[in-house]
């Protein structure tokens, strides 16, 4: 197989220690700082930033034994949903490599697929980690938010994204989540789910008495190849003993709106701190050597905007402006508070819905992986795509998506939705559908 373009730094860091990831090879999404390792996040703005310190998914899953193999491609700060906007080029797709592999997250997805890695650490803000496990024909876990730490992530969207695992199998992805879960002091968002929350025991393929929603609002518009291997899929499931029922949820119309109000808002407060002083290429290397106004001599606007017009790639620029043009003054109640608004409806939606089913299902990505470049034109079809997957994010819930099948010899996900820190459901549910 040819260069997937799958890593941004190829390293191997071995672990002394014994555990359950030992013999295992972990790719890592390069947005998670690992010591002495080259952290780039896709841009040339951290180009040659190294980490004095590892993520604490990093460190737990070199406890456990795992050797990490290298940094993935991204999309530059996560901003993206085909791993093409990262500076160090795009990832290709192993099951065709003229298509994207999904994003942020691809670069993970597609070492896992092409068996470059055993497993893989990913990022969910928006679906990230989901979107690539569909296109790539993987298992990916998005987990509810607070389950494991943020320590060492490079923040795209706070109070959004969370740090999910992709792998072959339900098994091996649940018994990496397994490895990284669990509070952190150094995290206050973070959580104890109990004891009784280990997930890779739940990948029995028992669902009998289980009670599966298809979220009808999550299918309509979808290609009409995809829903038609999700609906062999759930069928499947219903003749293993897991009873099908419809769910509707209103909200649903407003979520890609209120994500990306809320998503470009956060953004362009953490990207802030890249102006070329704390992080970033310095001034003196926006300004061009020999400028009369490098260094921190001239007006610092003027260098601030320098660093970031050559640091930042398109799409990190385009989201930075809207996202500061929601939070400014005369349009925050307009457009940031109305996201609020309609994030809370789509928590208590969910809520119902889930009180009504033990887990959802939808297809995960409602098209299938587009050609290279098809994306890039057009940035609203590229937002939404997202639609199935911002949902789950926006209600801070725990989703799986796992391989459905093809269409036209391309993989199609299954997408599991949970209550929160209802990972074992999904883990359930995901295992019989495997």
């Amino acid at each position: 197989m040819s260069d997937l373009n799958a890593f941004v730094t190829r390293e191997t860091v071995e672990s002394d220690a014994e555990g359950p990831l030992s013999g295992k090879s972990v790719a890592v999404k390069d947005n998670l700082s690992t010591e002495g390792l080259r952290t780039t996040c896709g841009s040339a703005m951290l180009e040659d930033y190294v980490p004095p310190y590892d993520a604490t998914v990093v460190a737990r899953i070199k406890d456990a034994g795992a050797t990490i193999v290298g940094k993935t491609n991204m999309d530059e700060f996560g901003m993206g949903g085909t791993t093409e906007t990262s500076a160090y080029g795009p990832t290709r797709n192993p099951a065709d490599q003229s298509r994207v592999p999904g994003g942020s997250s691809g670069g993970s997805a597609a070492a896992v697929a092409a068996g470059e890695a055993d497993l893989a650490l990913g990022t969910d803000t928006g679906g990230s980690v989901r979107n690539p496990a569909a296109f790539c024909g993987v298992v990916g876990i998005k987990p509810t938010y607070g389950l494991v730490s943020r320590y060492g992530l490079v923040a795209y969207a706070n109070s959004l994204e969370q740090v999910g695992t992709l792998a072959p199998t339900v098994h091996e992805a649940a018994e990496l989540l397994d490895v990284i879960a669990g509070p952190d002091e150094r995290d206050s968002t973070t959580r104890d789910p109990g004891a009784d929350a280990e997930c890779a025991s739940a990948a029995d393929g028992d669902v009998e008495g289980m009670t599966v929603g298809v979220v009808s609002d999550l299918i309509e518009g979808a290609d009409e190849r995809v829903v038609e291997t999700f609906r062999d899929a759930v069928s499947d499931l219903e003749s293993e003993g897991a009873t099908i029922t419809e769910v509707s949820l209103e909200s649903l119309e407003h979520a890609v709106q209120a994500y990306y109000v809320i998503a470009m808002s956060e953004a362009s407060s953490n990207l802030a701190r890249y102006d070329g002083v704390r992080y970033g290429v310095s001034a003196n290397d926006a300004s061009g050597e020999g400028s009369p106004d490098a260094g921190r001599g001239g007006n610092w606007n003027d260098a601030f905007a320098r660093v970031r017009e050559k640091g930042f790639g398109p799409e990190v620029k385009r989201r930075i402006l809207l996202g500061t043009y929601a939070l400014s003054a005369g349009y925050h109640d307009k457009y940031y508070k109305k996201a609020q608004d309609a994030r809370a409806w789509i928590a208590r939606d969910f809520d119902r819905a889930l009180s009504e089913a033990d887990v959802l299902a939808s297809p995960t990505m409602p098209v299938l992986p587009p050609k290279l470049g098809e994306s890039l034109a057009d940035p609203l079809q590229l937002y939404l795509i997202d639609a199935n997957t911002v949902p789950v994010n926006l209600a801070n819930l725990p989703a799986i998506s796992v391989p459905a099948g093809e269409a036209d010899g391309l993989p199609v996900g299954l997408q599991l939705i949970g209550p929160a820190f209802g990972e074992r459901e999904i883990v359930r549910a995901a295992s019989a559908v495997e």
